[in-house]
């Protein structure tokens, strides 16, 4: 049965790319851009079942417009995708108070203000699934990449409690969390701020640790945001990309060794 997607930041990137895969099958679409220019071939492609909506997710009021604009349009929002965002590169030390603000402003604020926006709509059709794009990153961590790390540390914990109390309205919650793929996010989607030479080492190491087989292939994750999308039981939380597991797996079991290992300090200062 065809749904109708609603996603953010499909001018390019893994936006377009699952836009136009919904398309493929006859689903219906809307995709929002901040320059809805992006949009033409899918819309001289697809004709009616594209709704190219001008959005910046960093306006609330605009968002709540495009949203049940979006709904008038086509009657239902089934699933709502939240992809906008983007990648802030610098270390801690080197991010400007407006580059750290910038971040949290997108990646979480402008994701909250969707994620309000749909739930009337969703909570009142009695289903919806919204599918929350977060990272690997929104686990575990790289240096160069803090802000980032952070703002996606915020969404998976948005995110998780949101399932927990929108479940009963019968509306799943899913975080996508991706791996490195070869987007342009790391380019022409990025932001940089003003390197220290103190830090160039760090950096050096950074670009060092990336390998071509770090990236995986954007058009290939298509098939598995279908499935999660027709999945009748969606899981909280998927991977995209070889990657991710293994390394939150390494990553945890240090953790969880870490914290055996501090218990009886942890046990004691419960103070009873």
């Amino acid at each position: 049965m065809a749904k109708t997607i609603f996603i953010t930041g499909a001018s390019r990137g893994f936006g377009k790319i699952w836009a136009e895969a919904f398309l493929k099958r006859g689903d219906k679409v809307v995709a929002t851009a901040r320059n809805t220019d992006t949009l033409n071939d899918l819309v001289a492609t697809y004709g009616d079942a594209i709704l190219p909506l001008q959005l910046d997710v960093n306006n609330r009021e605009q968002v709540f417009t495009a949203v049940n604009k979006a709904n008038q349009h086509f009657g239902v929002i089934d699933v709502l995708i939240n992809n906008a965002g983007y990648g802030l590169f610098g270390t801690i030390e080197e991010t400007s108070e407006q580059e750290a603000r910038d971040q949290i402003e997108t990646n979480v604020f402008g994701l909250l203000w969707v994620t309000q926006a749909v739930l009337p709509i969703m909570r009142e059709q009695g289903r919806g699934h919204i599918i929350q794009v977060s990272s690997v990153l929104g686990l575990v961590t790289l240096p160069i990449l803090g802000l980032y790390n952070a703002s996606k540390f915020a969404v998976e914990g948005l995110s998780e409690t949101l399932a927990s109390e929108v479940k009963g309205f019968g509306i799943n919650v899913s975080l996508i969390e991706p791996n490195g793929f070869s987007t342009d996010w790391a380019g022409a989607s990025a932001i940089n701020s003003k390197p220290m030479e103190i830090y160039d080492p760090i950096r050096a190491a950074f670009q060092a640790g990336l390998t071509e087989d770090s990236f995986g292939v954007p058009e290939a994750t298509s098939d598995a945001v279908l499935k999660l999308v027709d999945s009748e039981n969606p899981p909280l939380r998927l991977f995209l990309g070889k990657v991710a597991l293994p390394w939150v797996q390494q990553v945890y079991a240090g953790r969880l060794s870490e914290w055996a290992e501090w218990s009886d300090v942890a046990t004691a200062a419960h103070g009873k």
